[in-house]
C-alpha cells in the first residue's frame, strides 16, 4: 500500500445555499401581520490550509470526493437559516494548486497559508427581505445557490535548501542520515529509496533543510527507473549537491561519466515555469549553485578514484569534498559549505526588493450593461443567448413553479435592460432566449413581460402576466386593437360634427323632448 503521494487530483464542492422562507406572521387580533420569512444560509467554503502535520498527500488520494455542508433554509419570524460549515482540507507546506490544463491557482507555502477551493453558494431570500412599500406581502422567496465546483490538481513539492542528486546507491540516503536525525531506508541494492527524504542540518548558526530524492539512471526523462516524477521536490532547492559513488563495482561506471549523465537529465528536466518564487524568477536546475561530493573514500578502491578524478573536476570549476558517510569524514566541511550557499540566497532574497507588480484599477465602463448577448442558430432557428453574472445568477434563485417569481424576474430583467438589448439585436417575438449556457434555461420570448409587478392586484403568488399564458394578447394585437379605437374615436366626432353643421344642436332640449312625444303619438294612430 502506498504511503506517500505527492499528487492527486481532487474533486471539492462547496454548500449548497438554503431557501428562502416564504411567511406571514399571525398573532392574536393581527391575522396579517406582514411577511417575516427568514433567509437562507450560505453553503459552506472548502479551504486549503497548510499543515505542519500533514506531509502527504495520502488521504487525498484514497478519499478525492471533498464537499462542504449546505446551508439551511430560512424559517418564520424572521429565523435566518443556519450557515454551512467550512471543510478545511490541511496541505503539507509546499503544495502547488493547478488546473487540470496545468495552470498554477495557488502555492501555498507557510504555515497556515490558505486557499480557497470551492466557494459556498449564496442563501435564498425571504420575503420579508423581498417586501417594499409597493410589494408589502410578497408570496415568493428566492432559491439557495449551488456552490462552487471544481476539479484541481494537487503537486506537493518539498520545502528543502539542498538537494542531494546522483545514481542510485551513490550513498545519498547515507550521507542524509550520518547529517541529519532522519532515517531512510537504506539496503545494498539499487532504488532503495522511493520516497523523498528530508533531514535538517545545524551548521554554526545556519539551519537548514537538505532532501534526498531516489536516483537518477541515464533514460529518466524517457521514463527509465523512476523518472523525473520526483524531481519537483528539488525546484525550491537553493543548491544542488551531486553525490558520486568512487566505490562502485561497476565497471562501466565511473565519477565523471556519472556526473555527465546526471548533469544531462538536469537539462532536459523542465522546471515549472508557471510560478515564480518569492525574487520573481525561476532558475532551472542546471544553472544553480553546485557541490561535488565523492563519496565512499573510506574503501581502498574508492580513495584512489577520489584523488584522481578531484583534478578533472576542480578544473572545471566545481567545489569538490570527499567524505565517507560510514566513518564521518569530510562531513563538516561539507555542512558548512551547504550552510555558506544557503546563507547567500536567504540573504539575497531578503535585501533583494520584492516584485511587486503596481495595481491597477478598472472601473466598470458607463455603458457597460454587465451582460451580452450573443447570437446563435439551432436547427436552422435563430437563437439569443443571455449570459451574464447576475441574469445567469437570478435564474437560479428562482422557483419557476411560483407566477409570483417568474413575475420578479420579468422585473429585473426589463430593469437591467435584457429585453431593450434584444430589439437591438434583431430578437422577434416568438424567438428562442437562453439565459445562461448549455444548462441555462430556454423560453419562447414574447416581448409583454413589461416591469411593475407590485401594482398588479392579484392574488399572493400569482401574477397576471404569466397566468392564463395561451390567453394573453400580443403585443401585435395590443397595436390592432388601439388603432381600432382610434378609429372608432375619428368616426363618432366625424358625426357630431355633421350634426353641428346641419344645425341640430342648436334646438333645446324642451323642443326636442315634445318633438318626440309628438312622433310616438302619430306611430300608435288615433283610429277613432
Amino acid at each position: 500500500m502506498a504511503s506517500f503521494v505527492d499528487r492527486v487530483v481532487l474533486h471539492v464542492s462547496g454548500g449548497t445555499g438554503g431557501h428562502g422562507c416564504v411567511s406571514v406572521k399571525r398573532e392574536k387580533f393581527k391575522p396579517l401581520g406582514g411577511p417575516d420569512g427568514g433567509n437562507g444560509g450560505n453553503g459552506g467554503d472548502v479551504i486549503l490550509r497548510v499543515s505542519a502535520q500533514t506531509t502527504t498527500l495520502l488521504d487525498y488520494h484514497h478519499a478525492p470526493h471533498r464537499h462542504a455542508t449546505n446551508g439551511g433554509p430560512g424559517m418564520g419570524d424572521w429565523r435566518g437559516g443556519k450557515n454551512g460549515e467550512t471543510l478545511i482540507l490541511p496541505v503539507p507546506d509546499g503544495t502547488v494548486v493547478k488546473t487540470k490544463d496545468g495552470e498554477v491557482l495557488a502555492d501555498l507555502v507557510g504555515e497556515g497559508t490558505e486557499y480557497i477551493a470551492a466557494a459556498g453558494g449564496q442563501g435564498g431570500l425571504g420575503n420579508a427581505s423581498l417586501s417594499s412599500q409597493k410589494r408589502r406581502a410578497p408570496g415568493f422567496a428566492l432559491l439557495g445557490i449551488e456552490g462552487e465546483s471544481s476539479d484541481i490538481v494537487l503537486e506537493l513539492k518539498s520545502i528543502a535548501d539542498i538537494a542531494l542528486v546522483g545514481f542510485p546507491s551513490a550513498g545519498k540516503s547515507s550521507l542524509i542520515a550520518a547529517m541529519s536525525a532522519a532515517r531512510p531506508k537504506i539496503a545494498d541494492y539499487p532504488f532503495t529509496t522511493l520516497i523523498p527524504n528530508l533531514g535538517v542540518v545545524q551548521a554554526g548558526e545556519v539551519r537548514f533543510t537538505i532532501a534526498d530524492v531516489p536516483g537518477l539512471i541515464e533514460g529518466a526523462s524517457e521514463g527509465k527507473g523512476l523518472g523525473h516524477n520526483f524531481l519537483r521536490h528539488v525546484e525550491r532547492c537553493a543548491a544542488l549537491v551531486h553525490v558520486l559513488d568512487c566505490g562502485t563495482l561497476e565497471s562501466d561506471r565511473d565519477p565523471l561519466s556519472d556526473l555527465a549523465i546526471i548533469e544531462a537529465e538536469l537539462e532536459k528536466y523542465a522546471v515549472d515555469m508557471s510560478y515564480a518564487g518569492v525574487d520573481g524568477e525561476v532558475v532551472p536546475l542546471n544553472e544553480r549553485p553546485k557541490l561535488v561530493v565523492l563519496n565512499k573514500v573510506d574503501l581502498p578502491d574508492g580513495k584512489d578514484m577520489a584523488e584522481f578524478v578531484r583534478p578533472d573536476l576542480e578544473a572545471r570549476g566545481y567545489r569538490v569534498f570527499e567524505v565517507s558517510a560510514t566513518s564521518h569524514e569530510g562531513l563538516r566541511q561539507l555542512g558548512f559549505a551547504m550552510a555558506e550557499i544557503v546563507k547567500a540566497a536567504r540573504d539575497a532574497v531578503q535585501t533583494a526588493p520584492p516584485k511587486v507588480a503596481p495595481p491597477v484599477l478598472r472601473p466598470r465602463a458607463v455603458n457597460e450593461s454587465g451582460f451580452k448577448i450573443r447570437r446563435e442558430e439551432k436547427n436552422l432557428e435563430p437563437l439569443f443567448r443571455v449570459l451574464g453574472e447576475k441574469p445567469v445568477r437570478w435564474v437560479k434563485q428562482t422557483d419557476f413553479t411560483n407566477e409570483e417569481a417568474i413575475g420578479y424576474l420579468a422585473d429585473r430583467l426589463a430593469k437591467l435592460g435584457v429585453e431593450t438589448e434584444l430589439f437591438k439585436v434583431g430578437a422577434k417575438p416568438g424567438d428562442t432566449v437562453v439565459i445562461g449556457e448549455d444548462d441555462g434555461v430556454v423560453f419562447d420570448w414574447e416581448p409583454t413581460m413589461m416591469a411593475g409587478a407590485e401594482l398588479l392586484a392579484t392574488p399572493r403568488g400569482t401574477d397576471i402576466r404569466v397566468a392564463d399564458i395561451g390567453d394573453r394578447p400580443t403585443r401585435s394585437q395590443k397595436r390592432d386593437e388601439q388603432i381600432e379605437r382610434r378609429e372608432a374615436k375619428a368616426a363618432a366626432r366625424a358625426e357630431l360634427e355633421a350634426e353641428r353643421k346641419a344645425g341640430i344642436w342648436t334646438e333645446s332640449v324642451s323642443g326636442r323632448r315634445a318633438q318626440a312625444i309628438r312622433e310616438s303619438n302619430l306611430d300608435s294612430g288615433d283610429d277613432d
